[in-house]
């Protein structure tokens, strides 16, 4: 059985991990608050963009783009958005379980921005082709627009014939969804387009589709990965939020248990100096 001592120094350890956890809980609820508006302000735009670029894309009938048509390769690309720091619960994990089941590590590149995804995912054998992990720390469209420019590059020419899109969308303070979306060849969700549209309705270019679709689409992708890095870092905070809540709900209960530890092994001893008295006392009288 542990001594007095021991179990002392044990809730005092716990007693400090509290104390962090606590302090940790408020910092993840303060910047919860502030990542929350930027992703629910910002969704609406990225919902339309998908909705208008697939609309777009059912009423052209058959064209024949760069973007449109699958690489002549069998290599893909994704793009791997998780944190660069831990004690978020499964939040990273979450990433690197879906990619790595629903990806090939042999033929996938991985973009990777977080830390934790890119560690994870090298230990589950993908290969990182570029490490963006500082823009997770304050996201912004630039640093999108500079990976769609990457990713577009390389399906130009040849490196990768698809590309996708791992990221945790944010749904509430407490559910967030690891998502996998394909990015290129861009697909259609008929799910999504105007089904009272005419199907006869084609739609019109000017100058010509060829343009028109160089410059929409990296625009698309731009718009889906800075959506993306906005609820990711929503979801971050939320699942940090939440970790470090169970963890001071989980330290109170054990500082709760060894103080009733304590208190008994405190009682035992005192009864047991009662006694040796009492049996001293005894023995001389």
């Amino acid at each position: 059985m542990a001594s007095m001592r021991d179990i002392k120094r044990r809730r005092a350890s716990i007693q400090s991990t509290e104390q962090i956890t606590k302090a940790m809980k408020l910092v993840a609820t303060v910047k919860l608050q502030k990542s929350r508006v930027k992703a629910e302000n910002s969704k609406p735009y990225f919902n339309l963009m998908y909705e208008t670029i697939s609309s777009m894309l059912q009423k052209s009938g058959t064209i024949h783009h760069k973007y449109l048509q699958p690489g002549n390769t069998n290599k893909k690309a994704v793009v791997a958005i998780t944190s660069n720091r831990g004690l978020a619960g499964g939040y990273n994990n979450n990433i690197v379980k879906l990619v790595s089941s629903e990806l090939p590590a042999a033929d996938t590149y991985v973009y990777a921005i977080g830390k934790k995804g890119r560690d994870g995912l090298i230990r589950k054998g993908f290969e990182i082709k570029a490490d963006y992990h500082d823009v997770i720390n304050e996201p912004m469209y630039r640093d999108a627009a500079d990976i769609t420019l990457e990713l577009l590059d390389s399906f130009a020419q040849g490196q990768i014939g698809e590309i996708y899109l791992a990221y945790t969308s944010f749904k509430n303070t407490v559910v967030h969804e690891p998502k996998l979306i394909k990015l290129l060849p861009v697909e259609i969700d008929l799910s999504k387009v105007d089904p009272n549209a005419k199907a006869g309705a084609l739609m019109n270019y000017e100058p010509a589709d060829e343009e028109v679709l160089d410059a929409i689409v990296p625009k698309y992708m731009s718009s889906l990965i800075y959506g993306a890095l906005l609820e990711a870092v929503a979801s971050e905070n939320g699942a940090r939020m939440t970790a470090m809540d169970s963890a001071t709900s989980n330290a109170e209960e054990m500082i709760d248990a060894l103080s009733l530890q304590y208190n008994r092994a405190r009682q035992g001893a005192i009864t047991q100096e009662l006694t040796e008295i009492i049996a001293g006392a005894n023995a001389i009288g």
